[in-house]
């Protein structure tokens, strides 16, 4: 039904151009006929309106590969190089969640792995909007970051990377059935901040999928229910990764890569300039302060133009 309701949607959507385009297109015959300078304006301003909706629609044909409108889950992963890698992994925890809320999407921090000093370990988050998954695939990959290093004595450069995995969310019991019996369940007191209640009683768990030894962790909320609720919804995903892994060569996340030279999709020079740079389609910007607070669809368009037409 919901995939019904869907192509209802976009149908309804190309009519109601198509009406559009008449009615313009009787209006501009009218004008012809008769100028009105009044008129004239105001379908100038009708007609842009009508080639912008083109263009955007003609921009949602990246998304015609399957699940593609459906919400995100995003894991976070430092590279090696200890707090330097870690902190860069928050930052990239930020840069995220503020893109989520430029454009009106739900994001949800489900776990997070604090580092020894600061920043953190891994994370995963939960993206929920329209074509979460359409968007944010352009970003999974490895990471690298350049700058004067705000943990270092001597204050020299330092280069660190970060890997960051992109998971459309499962239809539980439609994409992913899961027996009962292959999962093992533990409980145990929450780590970190979060408030007595979290540490004094047991509510993080822990699910271990049996059959593939997958192990997924959540400890973020105050309710057990709750963090069993999300940790099986990450195990659903990275489920249905394996399993489209299997079948279609890995194209909903790629081939598993290192978080180190030589695999970075991106790079963000601070220092001794500034340049956000995407190797995979050669745009970039010197407003690397505006990319790490969220702005990220210019990266993220390029991309997807650049992938059009290929298999998926």
């Amino acid at each position: 039904m919901r995939r019904l309701s869907s192509l209802k949607e976009v149908v309804d959507t190309w009519r109601g151009l198509e009406a559009k385009a008449d009615e313009l297109a009787q209006l501009v015959a009218l004008t012809l006929k008769e100028p009105d300078p009044a008129l004239e304006s105001e379908l100038q301003a009708e007609v842009a309106n009508l080639g912008a909706r083109l263009e955007q629609l003609e921009f949602q044909l990246s998304f015609s590969g399957e699940y593609e409108e459906r919400n995100a889950i995003l894991a976070l992963h430092a590279g090696a190089g200890g707090t330097e890698s870690q902190d860069w992994a928050e930052m990239l925890l930020r840069m995220y969640l503020r893109w989520a809320e430029r454009r009106g999407f739900q994001a949800q921090v489900m776990e997070t792995t604090p580092g020894e000093e600061a920043g953190i370990k891994s994370a995963l988050v939960e993206i929920v909007g329209p074509y979460a998954f359409g968007f944010l695939k352009a970003e999974r990959g490895v990471h690298r970051l350049v700058r004067l290093s705000p943990f270092d004595a001597s204050h020299q450069r330092h280069t660190s990377f970060a890997l960051v995995e992109v998971l459309p969310e499962a239809e539980e019991d439609v994409d992913i059935k899961i027996n009962p019996d292959d999962l093992r369940i533990d409980t145990f007191r929450s780590s970190g901040p979060g408030g007595q209640h979290m540490q004094k009683t047991s509510t993080a768990v822990r699910i271990t999928h049996l059959p593939t030894n997958l192990v997924v962790t959540c400890q973020s909320e105050r309710s057990q229910l709750q963090n069993k609720q999300n940790a099986l919804k990450v195990l659903h995903a990275r489920l249905l990764e394996l399993e489209r892994k299997a079948q279609a060569r890995a194209r909903l996340k790629g081939e598993h890569v290192a978080a180190g030279w030589g695999n970075q999709v991106r790079s963000y020079v601070l220092h001794p300039y500034k340049m956000v740079k995407d190797h995979r389609t050669g745009y970039q910007t010197s407003d690397a302060s505006a990319v790490l607070d969220g702005d990220l669809d210019d990266f993220i368009k390029a991309y997807l133009r650049s992938r059009l037409g290929e298999a998926r």
